[in-house]
């Protein structure tokens, strides 16, 4: 996806991973509804599959839409059209605003009779809304980016599988790192106050105590309504921290980070942060105010392996710009779906076929479901730092411990 769409997205991408608004898209086709609202799957032996990708295709999120679609449709095309050996009928059906709309429009596609499993959702309110919906249908859901911990926690499910992340893996793995590099001193924890939020401070405050680490205090802006970060920033200065972990996404991290520098802050007080702090276009819209930042995130498009640096090439031969993480979200969904399907094309034996993907070769580096359906992979700690030609990059400097 280009960088003026991503330009769009960040006067709301702050919901990015988890329970309130938070959507995406792009797409074209919807699906109808199957009669009389049948649950029957196709036969085993069919020579074709059909595959909803369900994402927001209009709207503030159209641009992380965008990229999931087009990693779904690059790994696709390189199958040529195939997936499992099945001829892929893949339509794009639109997640909508949020829950309101997303909740709908996925009940529609778990009454079809022809499906073999759906793919996406950005918004994991529209996640935890739809898990007993495909759960009771046995459709296969392959979410591509929900966050939220309890899809593959509390709220597990035989017929819902995620290929990105749960919110507190993301910040668990950074935990110890900034224990050791705060040692001896303490860390300001910041983050919007909703249930994403929540979530990534609690993976972090989760293993930065068990490291060792102090809080120094905490802090939770109102989400979606806070602009000035002033206030809370100067709690932060006065407190003696040494340092300052934060979750932020959109147009909130762009000026929760502008004005971390404005204020001094990032010249003495050192930031960490979960990866969408300085993902995709809010590193370029933040600018030379993120220069410095680390973060956790299983995924930069500056991987130094042999797999990513041949991803990328392609990617961006063929999209004109680097791969983001939740391109990489959807193109493993495709990839796990290409095993799952040569079991069958009915709900249980795509299930079947998840059960035994092992591990995925993925530009992420390797990794494997958990027994909650979760990824089991490698989180890499970031630094923002000039590139090729001067731009901004979130250089890897190391693999992080695992969460």
């Amino acid at each position: 996806m280009g960088r003026s769409r991503w330009s769009q997205v960040l006067p709301a991408v702050a919901a990015l991973g988890a329970g309130a608004v938070v959507l995406s898209a792009c797409g074209s086709n919807s699906l109808k509804e199957g009669a009389g609202g049948s649950t029957a799957q196709p036969s085993a032996g069919a020579g074709s599959a059909k595959i909803a990708l369900l994402v927001p295709q209009s709207g503030t999120y159209a641009p992380l839409g965008a990229d999931m679609e087009q990693g779904f449709r690059f790994y696709l095309e390189q199958k040529n059209g195939k997936l499992g050996g099945k001829t892929v009928d893949l339509q794009v059906v639109d997640e909508g605003a949020g829950p309101e709309t997303g909740v709908p429009a996925a009940q529609k596609l778990a009454q079809q009779s022809d499906l073999s499993a759906v793919v996406g959702i950005v918004n994991s309110g529209v996640a935890l809304g739809v898990r007993d919906v495909f759960d009771q249908a046995k459709l296969p859901l392959v979410l591509a980016n929900a966050g939220a911990d309890a899809i593959t926690g509390a709220r597990k499910s035989d017929y819902v599988w995620r290929t990105s992340f749960s919110n507190s893996q993301v910040s668990g793995a950074m935990g110890s790192y900034v224990a050791e590099k705060t040692k001896g001193g303490s860390v300001y924890l910041i983050a919007p106050d909703y249930a994403a939020g929540k979530e990534f401070l609690s993976g972090f405050e989760k293993t930065f105590t068990a490291a060792g680490g102090k809080v120094a205090g905490q802090e939770l802006p109102p989400f979606g309504k806070t602009s000035n970060y002033q206030p809370y920033l100067a709690k932060i200065k006065q407190s003696g921290a040494t340092g300052v972990f934060a979750f932020f996404a959109g147009s909130e991290a762009v000026s929760f980070t502008k004005q971390y520098k404005e204020l001094g802050l990032a010249g003495s007080i050192p930031l960490y942060s979960s990866g969408f702090l300085t993902e995709g276009g809010v590193l370029k819209a933040s600018g030379a105010a993120a220069a410095g930042i680390e973060s956790s995130l299983h995924y930069s498009d500056q991987l130094d392996t042999p797999r990513n640096k041949e991803f990328v090439q392609a990617y961006a031969a063929k999209y004109s710009e680097p791969p983001t993480v939740y391109a990489v979200q959807a193109y493993d969904a495709a990839q796990v779906l290409d095993k799952a399907l040569e079991k069958g094309t009915t709900g249980d034996q795509v299930v079947e076929g998840l059960r035994g993907v092992g591990t995925v070769d993925s530009p992420r580096g390797p990794w494997t479901f958990d027994e909650s359906h979760n990824p089991k992979q490698a989180f890499y700690l970031r630094k923002v730092q000039q590139g090729p030609g001067g731009t901004l990059v979130n250089a890897v400097v190391r693999e992080l411990a695992s969460p």
